[in-house]
């Protein structure tokens, strides 16, 4: 066995979910035989919290409803143990009983008038009380006590989520200390005491983790760590306090519970949510990710199979993003048994290829700037129309631009634009409003040392906290200032065509124009000249569909401006269908070269925010060409023939580059679904690299390859849900 710890050598996982009936039926062959096929490495077993699958010496430790005196957690781990697989107990916590509920009432979250805190007939346990920091401790030593796991995990364990304000004794107390104010009646972000409140429960959050750390740690040695779970999006983990950059360095390693599929995002959210962790937990980390082999669908079947096309599709997306597979079945016993197929292919490619699917170097041309503070106190609230629509529709934009023109990029935090200046050339701030001042230093500093920036939105019109700063923090850097007034709107506009709302366009300048551009009469200006290269693949138009939100601001002198506002009028009735001003001063899009040779681009138009709403193509073509200025055509990875459905990501390892490239064709009208899969190709890929030797590892086979100076040139026949390309 590996002389380093489990934590980093444990490359393949499963996980048969218990459920209270399982001790009468668990057929301990059969899941002995599917961890063999399936070439798991550890194995994830319910140990205890809400149900207890041992003979647990706590009398309100529930025990599962058929577990009578048998230990069945504890038969599970031996076998594993004797297959020499690792162990992680697994906990599930937040919530309790009635019988629990009597016994310890100061140990339940209360809502405002004093009533306690129910969900699904169970009370929620609250995060200040003593069941966090003194009850499940001695469960998790009790625990280690009798079977020794590997670590721990535990997928409910940052308690009641944000929608809630918990007025248990506890909170007032802890909070009093914490602030020196009473609790916040209400979610009301221009409350001084709510933002507070909103810090404390990060704070509390983040020191949870590391207790419950320093508990297994010192009741099973240092390698037993608790492990928690993440979820992958960042408003999620926002909702449930909890800090990405805060608990990501701190983990030992990260089990990722991100299952569900969302309205907006497909198979490529896997890929960014890997990224992304392991931006902030370091690439030197594993993040294995509970894969569902049942039905995500709404509802979710939990006995039902989930079509092997989306299984594939999903983990290798994981794949490319530096995740580790782990399947997932709820109960032990199925009679859809085709959910028993799913992971066994899968795996054993995983295994076959896992040395070029760890210990490995993300190499993207682009880092899309974020930052939880950003999405928490500039977009303030998970509303339909805050935080999903205000700060994190415009990410998701940009990354949906990136991804359609087979640009790769990394997600970057905020804090680390400054470290990353000899990593890539060229940053996208998308409607990044909220920055500290150390924030926008590091940004000054990127454009000093000769990056680019690409800035959409009202990036830096605030600080970190979301207080207004007036104007860009910005705006001498970018020659872009803010003006009074904004038009149009952030979320979905009003699709009656009775009305004209949002009805509006951007007129294209017809040549390079230093400073505002359009006279104050609003007719037209003289035409001529040749157009910006950001505007390429547009020669055909003058005008483009817009229907966003523009904030008003104004260029300097030397500032170009590329692109203005054409105010909305009518759709309906076609007859009164003309623009009743083709003209203005407002500009949308605007240009110009550092002191240092980087290109700065403000997208004062939000078409990041727009792409991700309503896939207006030209809006991300717009994207992708400000990344193609920027990098000067000296990108490191450049795909033809892939109708915009191939995404690519880079990686170096030692003397050779692996190369992801994922299908993200989409059957269903419902994201992240699917039931077939359709090959792409040919594929013609153009990479940055000295080397000369091309193997597919899914085709199995090498392809020919030509030089075209700094390119090596090959074609792939078609990719039908991934392939991984290694060239040396």
């Amino acid at each position: 066995m590996s002389a380093e710890p489990w934590y980093r050598t444990t490359l393949r996982w499963g996980q048969t979910n218990l459920v209270e009936c399982d001790p009468e039926r668990y057929d301990a062959q059969f899941w002995r035989e599917h961890w063999r096929r399936t070439r798991v490495q550890g194995i994830i077993v319910n140990a205890g919290g809400i149900v207890a699958y041992y003979p647990s010496k706590f009398p309100l430790h529930h025990r599962a409803e058929k577990l009578g005196d048998r230990d069945l957690y504890g038969d599970i781990v031996k076998l594993a143990r004797e297959d020499g697989i690792r162990v992680v107990a697994r906990m599930d916590s937040n919530r309790v009983a009635q019988d629990f509920y009597e016994e310890h009432p100061d140990w339940i979250c209360r809502n405002a008038d004093g009533s306690p805190h129910k969900e699904a007939e169970k009370y929620i346990t609250c995060i200040g009380s003593a069941y966090y920091s003194e009850y499940l401790p001695s469960v998790m030593e009790e625990i280690i006590e009798r079977s020794q796991p590997d670590g721990f995990s535990d997928n409910s364990w940052a308690g009641l989520p944000r929608t809630h304000i918990c007025y248990c004794d506890n909170c007032k107390t802890q909070f009093q200390d914490y602030a020196g104010k009473a609790l916040p009646e209400a979610h009301d972000w221009d409350k001084e005491n709510y933002r507070d409140w909103v810090r404390w429960n990060f704070t509390r959050r983040t020191e949870l983790w590391k207790l419950n750390n320093r508990v297994t740690r010192k009741a099973g040695g240092e390698d037993c760590v608790w492990s928690g779970m993440i979820g992958g999006e960042t408003l999620y983990n926002s909702a449930r306090f909890i800090d990405l950059q805060q608990i990501m360095p701190e983990a030992a390693i990260v089990m990722l519970d991100h299952q569900r599929r969302n309205p907006h995002d497909g198979f490529e959210q896997n890929t960014e949510a890997g990224k992304r962790l392991h931006e902030l937990a370091g690439w030197d980390k594993l993040i294995p990710e509970s894969t569902p082999q049942y039905q995500l669908g709404g509802p979710a079947f939990r006995l039902a199979s989930m079509p092997a096309s989306e299984v594939r599709l999903w983990a290798t997306s994981g794949f490319a993003g530096g995740i580790q597979p782990w399947w997932h079945h709820i109960g032990s016993s199925h009679e859809d048994r085709r959910q028993y197929q799913t992971a066994e292919p899968l795996f054993t490619w995983h295994e076959a290829n896992q040395d070029i699917l760890v210990n490995r170097t993300l190499t993207p041309d682009v880092g899309i700037v974020w930052s939880q503070q950003n999405q928490d106190y500039f977009g303030r609230d998970f509303g339909r129309f805050a935080a999903g629509t205000k700060t994190m529709a415009p990410y998701r934009g940009a990354v949906k631009a990136m991804d359609r023109h087979g640009i790769p990029y990394v997600p970057l935090h905020a804090d680390d634009i400054a470290k990353s200046i000899d990593r890539f050339s060229v940053i996208i701030l998308p409607n990044v409003g909220g920055l500290s001042d150390e924030q926008v230093k590091g940004i000054e500093s990127f454009v000093a040392a000769g990056g680019s920036v690409i800035a959409t939105g009202e990036t830096s019109i605030a600080t970190q906290y979301g207080d207004p700063r007036g104007d860009f923090a910005l705006a001498d850097l970018f020659g872009v200032h803010r003006a009074e007034g904004d038009t149009g709107g952030e979320g979905p506009p009003d699709h009656n065509i009775e009305t004209h709302a949002r009805h509006s366009y951007l007129r294209l300048t017809p040549e390079n124009r230093a400073g505002v551009y359009g006279p104050s009469d609003k007719t037209a200006p003289e035409a001529g000249g040749e157009r910006h290269a950001l505007l390429a693949g547009l020669e055909g138009t003058d005008t483009l569909p817009f229907g966003g939100y523009l904030p008003f601001v104004r260029a300097d002198a030397g500032t170009e401006v590329l692109a203005t506002f054409i105010p909305d009028f009518p759709i309906y009735p076609p007859e009164t269908s003309w623009m009743r001003e083709p003209y203005s001063d407002h500009p949308a899009i605007t240009a110009r070269i550092s002191a240092q040779g980087g290109k700065l681009v403000w997208f004062a138009a939000d078409l990041d925010r727009c792409f991700a709403r309503d896939e207006q193509f030209e809006h991300a073509l717009l994207l992708a060409n400000a990344v193609r200025w920027a990098l000067d055509d000296k990108a490191k990875v450049t795909l033809e023939g892939t109708h915009g459905i191939i995404t690519a990501e880079l990686y170096e390892q030692g003397e050779r580059q692996v190369l992801h490239l994922n299908n993200r064709l989409l059957l269903s009208r419902v994201p992240g679904r699917q039931y077939d899969l359709v090959p792409i190709g040919p594929i013609t890929v153009r990479l940055r690299t000295k080397g000369s030797s091309v193997d597919l590892r899914v085709a199995g086979k090498s392809v020919a390859a030509s030089r075209e100076g700094d390119n090596l040139v090959f074609i792939i026949e078609d990719i039908l849900d991934h392939e991984v390309v290694v060239v040396s």
